[in-house]
């Protein structure tokens, strides 16, 4: 009985520290995101995931200002155009030409596959990324993995009505960081021990 009171002890300690460890790493992550991007350089490529915060936006501007040869959008919806995003992100004459849509990636870490070989095709060694903070961390775990030998520039661009600065008032920003962080444990976890050759195409997220 003795004995198996120290193992539950010890289990309980196991299990406290792990708590401990994830919670102090969620504030770190929390509290370190990266701040919506004031100026940029010149790249050979700019690539924006699909959602929102203005991500679109943000990436079409930067195209037709000059920061970059060709743009990618990944993640696209099949049942949209370009002529439409082009409306919706107010793209000019440069979006025409050198705008292109990926319809494959479905998630994260298929965006970063299909950028890769984007990157690849288009003999591009630098790129600049458009997404949202709080995503920054978990793209640049992913991208950096399929490019190691491509210079990525990060620009976050931050959510609409949520105050970082203040995060832990706002629920819904509590809940949006935690799921992201979540995903951003995944995926270090599995880039660190499942082969991109043999794993990647299994992964979701």
């Amino acid at each position: 009985m003795e004995t198996l009171r120290k193992s539950l002890a010890f289990i309980g300690r196991i299990v406290l520290g792990a708590i401990l460890v994830y919670c102090l790493g969620f504030l770190a992550f929390a509290m370190t995101l990266p701040h919506r991007a004031v100026s940029v350089g010149k790249a050979d490529a700019i690539v924006t995931l699909t959602g929102g915060d203005s991500r679109l936006d943000t990436a079409v501007r930067l195209l037709e200002e000059g920061k970059a040869k060709r743009l990618l959008i990944t993640g696209v919806h099949p049942s949209i155009t370009k002529p439409e995003i082009k409306l919706i992100a107010h793209g000019g004459p440069k979006f025409d030409c050198c705008a292109d849509l990926d319809f494959a990636a479905e998630d994260t870490r298929e965006n970063a596959v299909e950028a890769a070989r984007w990157m690849r095709a288009n003999g591009f060694h630098s790129l600049i990324l458009v997404t949202a903070n709080y995503h920054m961390p978990r793209s640049l775990t992913e991208f950096s993995a399929d490019m190691p030998n491509v210079k990525l520039i990060p620009y976050p661009v931050e959510p609409e009505g949520i105050d970082f600065a203040k995060w832990w008032r706002n629920p819904h920003a509590v809940r949006l960081l935690h799921a992201e962080y979540a995903k951003y444990l995944a995926s270090l976890v599995i880039d660190r021990f499942v082969s991109r050759d043999s794993g990647a195409d299994k992964r979701r997220g």
